[in-house]
């Protein structure tokens, strides 16, 4: 009996690790435009759900089936961030605004793969070189590296863009290329 019963909490934990981790993933993608991806997703996604209601339901009297549904519901929360971070779908446009006025730090840049539109501005304590810079999010965590490897008090704001039309690197971008 305890057996059954410990195998019925593994089911439920993982079942619903599983279905919320789907639900994420299809979040993201429905977030970035993927709807056929999503939609098929949202398929399978509600089968698994089905289920795992469906044996918490049928064993309502089993406080552990419900304690084992909540704690499954919150890991597959923690599972589902996991795998967007690493699937890093869609890109960043990265804003840096820096003391370090010299072109190495955008041909640098650049020599890494990266999209850079510099321009000059004046803050309040004077000169300071701007740069907008897009990139896939897989190659977030590097660009900033290198970033603060130049700069490390430069001043950094990421956001993703929804749209992006036109320029040199889009074409790059598409095919997924980045030379790093």
């Amino acid at each position: 009996m305890l057996e059954n019963a410990i195998f019925m909490i593994v089911i439920i934990l993982a079942i619903n690790i599983i279905y919320v981790s789907f639900f994420t993933i299809r979040m993201i993608l429905t977030l970035k435009g993927q709807r056929y991806l999503a939609a098929t997703i949202s398929a399978i996604e509600v089968i698994i759900y089905v289920v795992g209601l469906g044996l918490v339901l049928e064993n309502l009297d089993r406080i552990e089936n419900l304690i084992a549904y909540a704690i499954g519901y919150a890991l597959g929360v923690l599972a589902g961030m996991k795998i967007e971070e690493k699937l890093a779908l869609g890109y960043i446009m990265v804003q840096v605004i820096t003391k370090e006025i010299n072109k190495d730090f955008t041909n640098t840049l650049r020599q890494n793969g990266y999209g850079v539109t510099s321009w000059m501005a004046y803050g309040m304590e004077g000169d300071r070189l701007v740069m907008e810079i897009l990139t896939p999010r897989k190659h977030e965590r590097s660009l900033y590296k290198t970033i603060k490897e130049i700069d490390p008090k430069a001043f950094i704001i990421s956001f993703e863009p929804k749209t992006i039309y036109g320029g040199f690197w889009v074409k790059s971008l598409k095919n997924g290329k980045l030379t790093q």
